[in-house]
């Protein structure tokens, strides 16, 4: 069966085919939108900014992303002085320029500024080529080189100055001259990283190169002194010659461009340089380590030359073809090709390989061009002629650098520039056969398992050299590489991973225990530790693939290698607790099982195993069960009884019993359980051996009223163990039955426990029957009791407060025996006797009392009918406010006065329904003229009764009437107003 179903290598195939099929260069003519009187004598390209100069010493800035956007500068004096524009020199951010001109003056342009100042310094200086500074500044050009015609290095610091007698030239020194005298073609500056104080100078000549790295002076005097005076004089520059090179032949420096943002980064990364001379290009890589002096032999060792062109010439008048050599005039340099001028041709020549990518004329014969350029910061590239300008155009120039760098074996390289999945593929298919062939099994392993090759035909090719190594790798390897939806691929390789992993181990396993028999000094730390880095490698296997494995088939196949350790370790990370404590508690390793259980959560599991673990690690399972709050304690009762029948078997003291203590916890923390577990508590305690009830009297009393236990349940419990005072106390306590836990504390013997429910018995005040019954019962047992005086009997009866209140000794006689004589409790009658008396003495001072209070109510009576109240004239009803004496009234003792219809009204409005409706019923008789005679007068004295019962504002009805408003509902409010 065939594993390999990678869809997106077609897909990527596709894509690549149709890009290969677009040109990697193209050059393209720019449409000026601008005319001009005169011919371009020179041009730049820096950050997007075009600086042309024109043969009237005019210069324009263009603005290539505005291009309608256009300053344009003259030299400040006529060109009959000064010459005309020679070169340009513009720094990677356009801010700073430079101008040569035909005479040897030289002149220096800011962005900011609209007048070019002349560098005076540099007078007669035919300056060929500038340097930069590496960090790139803005505001001054910092310490930049300047290269010039007689082969001269200049040093110089430029600043623009606004005022008029400073110059700009903070300082010009020459730092350094070309031993042969030849003109100085090229400069590159740049910094080693890391080390601010170093610098690694580039200068080319028309038969050398030269590299001199080394660290610069001048620290605390920057802008004031050279810095590279240092540099040249300490260092010994490593040169480069080119064989037979020609004097007059074009020659320039050319370094590649910042990398485009969208370039494949590579923080190893080292920046591209070309020399071009008369023997060809000469392309290597600027590398930064070691920056040593002999830095500079390694870069060109490592340098390629690719020689003079040569170009089949078009068809000839006679039919035939000849080849010719066609001179490079000008040269610069892209991210991966040398981009030459040769007699009007555009030539793009990759640097890996010398294989020309492109070649297409461009300028019409006899067409001169000024300068082929780069723009540093943008990747763009530009031909110059006197009338015209190029952009060459690079397209994707990176998309077939993976096929050559595949060529050289560089498979890492060829995979960081593979572009999709099929040009990935192939390098690693490329990659993994020349690791295989070589015998690196394990990194080809590694590199196969990235790749499209058959599957098949790896592994068969891996089991055929007994690679199980490598066959691990390239398994783990391509598990990797399937998505999530290839299920059936990755449960398959999982699986046969795991057979591989106990393979190995059990071999490892075996190789430990054999140089351990052999030699029993040998050391076999290799072997353990090998071992060691094996179970590791399987635990992250399986934690990481856990969601692709079968857990059953990997149980069998772990099994069937005896592999406990690695069997249960992969239970544990799929979370297969169940299936680990079925394991230990089969093997009855119960701390082991315990210690799983204590990792679970699901209560299910906790019932399932709770009656064999009960058994036999009871300690330890009531520990776990008193942190769960999610056990259901009833679901646990089946436990707990087999415990508890054990453990009665076994005589366990109550305090080490674990069925009563797991039981007291859940009924001392959770007081809503159910009555069967208060219920299986009872039982347990009642059915202990021995006779104390110490601990269930301590429940019981515990209990709320009712109880939450069946009391019924508990009372046969108690009674058939023959737990009395348990019995007894839910007797008295919990049914409310005294009579029948004194019968049952009587019919034990237990005199004392009778008299204690006694007097619990709380007695009514109008009802001290109860009581009294009970403690008839008690005395009548206590004085029948064998071995008891009479007189023993009366003063234990004597000694609870209850009873000697209760019974009296005439109560006691009917319980004497006949034969008994009154010498025995001849004390208590005389004692009853004189309670008596006192008791009559006093029923005599109460009659006395009663008496003479019914005499005063009497007098008082009396009084009433005399009793008489002053009204004064002009006093007004306390309630309609007119003059009492205007009719009927009534005066109280308060002297509050009202007439006789205003009270009856306020009285029928404060009454309640009943009496509402017997006033209106008595005042309508009385209206009516019913009855005659005493009937009539009757009515009259109960109406008046009523009304005139009590004032309105002292009384009852003033009282009630207190949170009352002032003003009704539907009353006026005008009078209160204030």
């Amino acid at each position: 069966m065939a594993l390999n179903t990678d869809n997106d290598i077609l897909a990527s195939q596709a894509a690549t085919n149709a890009a290969d099929a677009l040109p990697i260069f193209n050059v393209e003519r720019v449409q000026l939108n601008f005319n001009i009187a005169s011919d371009f004598v020179a041009g730049q390209v820096a950050n997007n900014v075009l600086i042309l100069a024109l043969a009237t010493n005019r210069i324009l800035r263009i603005d290539l992303e505005n291009p309608s956007d256009i300053d344009d500068v003259d030299l400040p004096q006529p060109a009959s002085k000064i010459g005309l524009i020679r070169r340009m020199f513009l720094d990677p951010t356009a801010s700073h320029l430079i101008v040569n001109t035909t005479l040897g003056e030289n002149f220096y342009l800011h962005s900011q500024s609209k007048q070019p100042k002349s560098l005076a310094r540099f007078k007669n200086v035919s300056i060929e080529c500038v340097a930069w500074n590496s960090s790139q500044p803005t505001a001054s050009t910092r310490e930049i080189l300047v290269g010039a015609a007689d082969g001269g290095v200049w040093e110089a610091y430029i600043e623009p100055s606004t005022e008029f007698y400073r110059r700009e030239e903070r300082y010009v020194t020459q730092v350094w001259r070309v031993p042969e005298g030849a003109a100085v073609t090229g400069l590159w500056v740049d910094t080693i990283p890391g080390k601010n104080d170093m610098r690694r100078v580039l200068v080319s000549s028309h038969n050398k190169v030269y590299h001199i790295v080394g660290k610069v002076g001048g620290r605390g005097r920057e802008g004031s002194a050279s810095i590279f005076a240092e540099l040249f004089q300490k260092e010994e520059p490593v040169s480069h010659a080119a064989k037979d090179a020609s004097a007059s032949a074009p020659s320039c420096l050319a370094v590649a461009p910042d990398l485009p943002a969208d370039a494949v980064q590579d923080e190893n990364w080292a920046r591209p340089f070309g020399w071009l001379s008369s023997q060809g290009i000469l392309t290597g890589v600027l590398s930064t380590d070691p920056a040593v002096q002999s830095l500079g032999n390694k870069i060109f060792k490592d340098a390629k030359l690719h020689p003079r062109l040569i170009f089949p010439e078009t068809m000839s008048a006679r039919g035939g073809k000849k080849l010719i050599q066609d001179p490079i005039h000008l040269m610069t340099l892209t991210q991966w090709h040398a981009v030459a001028l040769a007699e009007g041709r555009i030539v793009a020549v990759n640097r890996l390989t010398g294989q020309v990518v492109y070649n297409q004329t461009v300028l019409e014969p006899g067409q001169t061009a000024l300068g082929l350029v780069s723009d540093p910061k943008k990747n763009t590239f530009w031909l110059f002629t006197s009338s015209e300008i190029f952009e060459v155009v690079a397209t994707e120039e990176d998309r077939d650098v993976w096929k050559i760098m595949l060529q050289l074996q560089d498979y890492d390289g060829a995979l960081k520039y593979a572009k999709g999945s099929l040009q990935r593929d192939s390098v690693a298919m490329a990659s993994g056969d020349h690791l295989s062939s070589k015998g690196q099994w394990t990194e080809a392993a590694s590199v196969w398992g990235r790749s499209s090759k058959a599957f098949e035909e790896v592994c068969l090719s891996l089991i055929d050299s007994g690679q199980d190594d490598a066959l691990r790798r390239y398994l783990l390897t391509k598990m990797s590489a399937y998505k999530k939806s290839s299920i059936m691929q990755r449960v398959m390789i999982s699986t046969w991973l795991i057979q591989i992993y106990m393979a190995k181990l059990n071999s490892l396993d075996d190789m430990v225990a054999t140089n351990a028999e052999l030699m029993d000094n040998t050391d076999t730390r290799g072997a353990k530790d090998e071992l060691e880095k094996i179970r590791r490698e399987y635990q992250d296997f399986v934690t990481r693939q856990k969601s692709d494995l079968d857990a059953k088939t990997v149980y069998e196949v772990v099994s069937s290698h005896d592999r406990e350790e690695e069997l249960l370790y992969f239970a544990n990370t799929i979370t297969d607790y169940e299936y680990v404590l079925s394991y230990w508690i089969q093997r009855e390793k119960w701390n082991d099982a315990l210690n799983v259980l204590n990792k679970q959560s699901n209560p299910e599991t906790f019932y399932r195993y709770s009656n064999v673990l009960m058994t036999h690690a009871p300690v330890g399972l009531v520990e776990i069960l008193t942190r769960r709050s999610n056990i259901e304690p009833q679901k646990m009762i089946p436990a707990l009884l087999s415990y508890n029948e054990t453990a009665l078997t076994n005589n366990t003291p109550l305090k080490d019993n674990q069925a009563i203590r797991y039981l007291n916890f859940i009924v001392n923390n959770y007081p809503d359980v159910p009555a069967s577990v208060h219920n299986t508590l009872i039982s347990f305690l009642a059915t202990q051996s021995g006779t104390s009830e110490t601990t269930l009297l301590a429940y019981l009393e515990s209990q709320p009223t009712p109880p939450l236990f069946d009391a019924d349940f508990a009372l046969r419990l108690c009674t058939q163990h023959h737990r009395i005072q348990s019995a007894i106390h839910i007797y008295s306590v919990i049914l409310n039955q005294p009579l029948s836990a004194v019968s049952l504390a009587l019919e034990n013997n237990d005199i004392d426990l009778a008299a204690l429910v006694a007097d619990r018995v709380e007695p009514t005040p109008t009802n001290r029957q109860p009581r009294k019954h009970l403690w008839l019962m008690i005395a009548e047992r206590k004085i029948k009791q064998q071995g008891t005086s009479i007189k023993s009997a009366i003063e234990f009866l004597k000694r609870s407060p209850s009873s000697s209140d209760l019974l009296k000794i005439e109560d006691l006689i009917q319980f004497f025996p006949d034969f008994v004589v009154i010498d025995d409790f001849k004390e208590e009658i005389c004692s009853a006797l004189e309670s008596y008396s006192r008791h009559i003495d006093s029923l005599k001072s109460e009659m006395d009392a009663s008496e003479t209070t019914a005499k005063a109510i009497r007098e008082e009576i009396s009084a009433l009918d005399s009793r008489y109240a002053i009204v004064e004239p002009g006093e007004r009803c306390w309630i309609c406010t007119l003059p009492v004496l205007s009719r009927q009234f009534f005066v109280f003792p308060c002297q509050h006065a009202f007439h006789s219809d205003c009270l009856g009204k306020r009285v029928l409005e404060s009454s309640n329904a009943v009496r509402r409706k017997n006033i209106k019923d008595l005042q309508g008789k009385v209206s009516a003229g019913m009855g005659v005679g005493v009937q009539r007068q009757k009515w009259i004295r109960e109406l008046d009764g009523i009304v005139g019962e009590q004032c309105v504002l002292c009384g009852d009805l003033g009282i009630r009437g207190v949170d009352e408003p002032f003003v009704r509902e539907g009353e006026d409010r005008g009078e209160w107003v204030i």
